[in-house]
């Protein structure tokens, strides 16, 4: 099910991929993602930040998988086959993001997007760039290069 405005339907919108995670709904820009996979057990790194579950092979590739429930200050996930991993792309870097299960596609147009009210935190105010009413349900949209700087993957 794709959900999109008159304009979006007339090419004036932007794509988002909106997920679960934590009992909440979350979105990210389209553009970023290089594909959805199944869960799978990721291999811990000793003395890795606790956002950090672990590596994983993917087609050869070592792939840092980030609890991004662990990253927004959620509570950590306990991965079951129910969820998945986001493989997006920050800049140059690599990564999969640990998320509850991906929902929709959505087709948004910048009025439909609200600003992050000012009483959130300082942090949760730099990753949540914006809020979109879908469904009677609230979506924040992330802003990956927030939430995963070049300096943390470093890391």
């Amino acid at each position: 099910m794709i959900n999109q405005s008159p304009q979006a339907a007339q090419g004036y919108g932007r794509e988002l991929l909106s997920f679960r995670l934590g009992g909440q709904d979350f979105c990210i820009d389209v553009m970023a993602v290089r594909e959805i996979r199944g869960w799978t057990p990721a291999c811990p790194l000793p003395n890795a930040p606790a956002y950090l579950a672990g590596v994983v092979n993917l087609r050869g590739v070592v792939l840092p998988i980030v609890d991004l429930a662990i990253k927004l200050g959620l509570p950590p996930a306990e991965p079951t086959k129910q969820h998945v991993i986001i493989v997006v792309q920050v800049g140059a870097n690599v990564m999969g993001l640990l998320v509850d299960g991906v929902n929709d596609i959505l087709m948004v147009t910048p009025d439909m997007i609200q600003p992050t009210p000012p009483v959130a935190s300082d942090m949760g105010e730099s990753y949540v760039i914006g809020l979109i009413t879908i469904d009677a349900k609230m979506v924040s949209l992330l802003q990956l290069e927030q939430v995963l700087p070049p300096s943390d993957m470093a890391a």
